[in-house]
């Protein structure tokens, strides 16, 4: 393992103040520890781009840099289908003056001169195709800016509406939109293998959650911590979440056998900033604890049976006065009277009723994500929301897909928590599709003229009658546990059947109103949408065919009997298993197997055949697994 520790006097970030080219050259000059500039542009897929250009090119070309014209790339290094073609391909990074850029420390790779360790300037970019601004990044800039554009206007133009909050429209300056991520990730040590049952039991104990960290995790955790402080994230905490087990001590006093589930969170910030701020603290949790010997996982579940990850986004909207002041958008006037204000209600319809099309496309689009979106593990698989017992009882409802926070003594505490989003959700998008959804039910909201408690019966209307915005068979909020009073098909019926598969995900995209709700302002446009939806398909079929596949195909190979055929029991199930086996895995000349019928489909381009067939071999292998563990455990 390298030594590692919080050097204090490092250079980590340079401020969008500081970004002129003389500043720059003054800045870098003295810190000669900074070797090279690479900028970290985000492209539809959520993939950055890491490029080592040396410091001295970067400072005898800055002003090439800063204008875009130093940095060209090619459509293979990122992912943009149907836009950067074979013949078309030429990609251009433009720095983005207007954000925090950081400093990435290769601690392995000390200079010698210095003494200090080699950092890398990462400068967060926007990708352009013959200038059209084409990745993640760019979409969530456009789409705050259309946001905060078109609530200022609304303001402006309307002195009630100022009142309402207790200012003028020559007072407002600008309107932020707000967020923040509470990121979820496993730590383990490599090579030690931990079973299922073990976190399943531990799990089911709460044995984990919000417990005393200790040894090499607990160093890790805390130095994350004390770094992401260095780099103005303004952390908040770091902490156990419910999975994980108690690692082993060995004779030398030494932790091994590691599986925990951590958490760490950070104050909020402005829209780009924030989702600029989670892609780097995933580089920086995943160095610090590699440095220490220990693999940190973000997929959303990365082990099956236990529970999965989630970085659970909050949003807000603040107006800010000319006199300092800032005045939360979604809080009522009087918080022990309304739950929101008009402001609020309609931001929250319009997530609500636009979820399952406008937003969740860019939220679940990996057959990871809905691994983890499954009853049992406090993960949301349906689209409701929780606004509390009643205007003096918030609630924490984990059962729902979101939920409002709130404090009756503090308005500025007022925002929305959306549980569905994963570590690997691409934010940006996940952000701009968002703020497309709340846009539309804001001006729902304010042009219909309604007060607050008719905004509040029309959200909370119950199931089967008709609303002028939402739709009548569906009920938007729910304050029950929705896992242990109802059942899936109970779930479907009042809050719509959800999205199993990334194709069906996906499907929304292609219609004309999912459409115009994301391209309003400028934000998307349907180049960039059939790249999305042809990116993040390819990829689903990647992962079937290389990945879900083959696994599937080993474990199903490694489930042999190991009874003496003696006890009619152990016949029926292994009779049981067995069915099951050559149903999925072997052809014959009657049928072919669920894996034959996948690799057809995807060759074809069938693609609903091929999620249809996703399902049933996600069905058919759970049962597998549930026969196969009950046939072990009856084995003496």
């Amino acid at each position: 393992m390298i030594e590692f520790h919080v050097i204090p006097d490092l250079l980590y970030v340079i401020p969008a103040d500081n970004h002129s080219a003389q500043d720059l050259r003054n800045i870098l000059s003295s810190h000669p520890e900074i070797k090279f500039v690479s900028l970290a542009a985000v492209d539809l897929m959520g993939n950055d781009t890491d490029e080592k250009i040396p410091m001295s090119d970067f400072l005898d070309n800055i002003e090439n840099y800063l204008n875009g014209k130093a940095v060209q790339t090619d459509g293979s290094s990122v992912v943009l289908p149907g836009i950067a073609t074979l013949n078309d391909g030429k990609v251009d990074l433009i720095p983005d003056v207007n954000v925090i850029w950081y400093i990435d420390y290769n601690y392995e790779h000390i200079d010698f001169e210095t003494g200090r360790p080699i950092g890398t300037l990462r400068i967060p970019s926007c990708l352009t195709h013959n200038e059209d601004e084409v990745c993640s990044r760019s979409i969530l800039r456009k789409s705050a800016a259309y946001f905060q554009k078109t609530i200022l206007d609304r303001f402006k133009n309307d002195p009630a509406l100022c009142a309402e909050y207790g200012f003028t429209p020559e007072e407002l300056d600008r309107i932020t939109l707000i967020t923040a991520t509470e990121l979820e990730f496993w730590v383990n040590s490599p090579d030690e293998i931990i079973s299922t049952e073990q976190l399943s039991i531990s799990q089911e104990l709460k044995e984990s959650y919000w417990k005393r960290t200790k040894g090499v995790v607990r160093t890790a955790l805390e130095q994350v911590i004390m770094i992401l402080e260095k780099y103005g994230f303004n952390p908040e905490m770091g902490h156990k979440e419910v999975g994980g087990v108690k690692a082993s001590l060995n004779s030398s006093g030494e932790f091994h056998f590691i599986m925990e589930q951590l958490e760490v969170d950070w104050k909020y910030s402005d829209a780009l900033q924030g989702a600029d701020y989670e892609l780097i603290a995933r580089i920086i949790i995943k160095e610090i604890f590699r440095l220490h010997g220990l693999d940190v996982s973000f997929n959303a579940k990365p082990l099956p049976g236990v529970a999965g990850s989630g970085e659970h986004t909050h949003v807000n909207a603040v107006a800010y006065l000319t006199n300092g002041k800032k005045v939360n958008l979604f809080a009522p006037e009087d918080t022990k009277a309304d739950y929101l204000s008009r402001f609020g209600w309609g931001s929250l319809m319009g997530i609500m009723k636009h979820y399952s099309k406008v937003v969740n496309p860019f939220v679940s689009a990996t057959t990871d994500a809905f691994e983890r979106l499954t009853p049992g593990f406090e993960a949301p698989t349906h689209c409701v929301s929780s606004i509390g017992m009643d205007v003096l009882t918030p609630s924490r409802n984990r059962s729902v897909l979101l939920g409002l926070v709130r404090s009756e003594d503090n308005k500025y505490a007022t925002r929305f928590e959306l549980r569905a989003p994963n570590p690997h959700t691409n934010t940006y998008l996940c952000l701009a599709s968002v703020y497309q959804a709340m846009l539309d039910g804001i001006a729902y909201a304010l042009d219909s003229g309604k007060d607050t408690k008719t905004l509040e019966a029309e959200f909370t209307k119950p199931f089967g009658q008709e609303s002028d915005y939402l739709e009548t068979n569906k009920l938007y909020r729910c304050e029950d546990d929705i896992f242990e009073d109802m059942d899936s098909n109970e779930r479907d019926r009042l809050f719509g059947t959800p999205a199993a598969t990334v194709y069906e995900s996906l499907q929304p995209l292609k219609e004309a109103e999912v459409s115009e709700i994301l391209c309003r302002g400028g934000v998307f446009n349907e180049q960039l949408l059939a790249s999305y939806y042809q990116a993040m398909l390819v990829r689903w079929e990647m992962e079937l065919m290389e990945k879900i596949i083959p696994a599937n195909l080993s474990l199903i190979r490694s489930i042999t009997r190991t009874d003496d055929g003696s006890v009619s029991y152990d016949n029926s199930l292994w009779t049981d298993i067995n069915y099951l086996k050559l149903q999925l895995a072997k052809d014959t000349s009657d049928q072919d197997s669920i894996f034959t019928k996948i690799k057809a489909t995807v060759k074809t381009g069938d693609w609903e055949k091929t999620s249809v067939y996703q399902l049933a071999m996600k069905n058919a292998m759970n049962e597998l697994k549930n026969k196969y563990k009950t046939y072990c455990d009856n084995q003496i």
